[in-house]
């Protein structure tokens, strides 16, 4: 099996990221092990993995490169949250103040909870 270099930097790079899920990265070592010339039985032994696992990644890969390695969409229900419709809502929670209770930035907050635990209250 063979890989790119722009392939092997995206799996290695994949492989490095703290925020890569687990799956993805295992994915990357599994490409990456065969890249290397190793057997399925060589794979699934040094990552302790089933073989139809290496099986399936390995041909999908194989079929359509790393976006083979990615997530299909799953069956089921369509979202009725679109992804606008999360990201007016995150825009909106962490920069609008509420209308009763006035915003203070937390520099302002210390020497007033200074004073009150120095009071005792």
């Amino acid at each position: 099996m063979s890989v790119t270099d722009a392939q092997r930097a995206v799996l290695e790079g994949w492989l490095r990221r703290r925020t890569t899920a687990q799956a993805l990265a295992q994915r990357s070592r599994i490409v990456l092990e065969c890249a290397e010339g190793r057997s399925i039985m060589e794979v699934l032994r040094r990552l302790r993995i089933a073989p139809e696992t290496v099986r399936t990644w390995r041909r999908r890969f194989i079929e359509r490169g790393l976006d083979g390695l990615c997530d299909d969409p799953r069956p089921g229900v369509p979202r009725k949250i679109t992804d606008a419709d999360v990201e007016r809502v995150i825009v909106k929670t962490l920069e609008e103040t509420c209308r009763r209770t006035p915003h203070r930035p937390t520099d302002e907050l210390a020497p007033t909870a200074l004073a009150q635990s120095a009071r005792g209250s």
